[in-house]
């Protein structure tokens, strides 16, 4: 017998919660700067019981071609990758509506 999920209700092959919370999050892209002037791109506002923020942060790295981690809700890349972020991001599922870039 396959595995239920508990929020949807759905065995755990159909389950579409991730799916579902990535329409309803409300991301903020921003570039901070770090010491000695270097730039970070930083992306927040995800739910993290929801969302995987550590596989999303992998993804982001690999597409950026740069490195990055994760604190705790927050994912931060080295360098100013604004425009590709939102961009993978809308192609990973996320709505590009509550995306916010500044």
């Amino acid at each position: 017998m396959p595995e239920i999920c508990p929020r949807c209700g759905l065995p755990k092959e159909l389950c579409v919660c991730e799916e579902i919370a990535k329409e309803e999050q409300k991301i903020k892209i921003y570039v901070a700067k770090r010491r000695f002037g270097k730039l970070m791109t930083v992306i927040e506002g995800f739910d993290t019981d929801l969302i995987d923020v550590k596989d999303l942060a992998k993804k982001l790295k690999d597409i950026c071609a740069c490195g990055g981690t994760v604190k705790k809700d927050s994912i931060e890349l080295q360098g100013d990758h604004r425009r590709k972020v939102e961009e993978a991001l809308v192609k990973m599922g996320f709505s590009k509506d509550t995306i916010e870039v500044r």
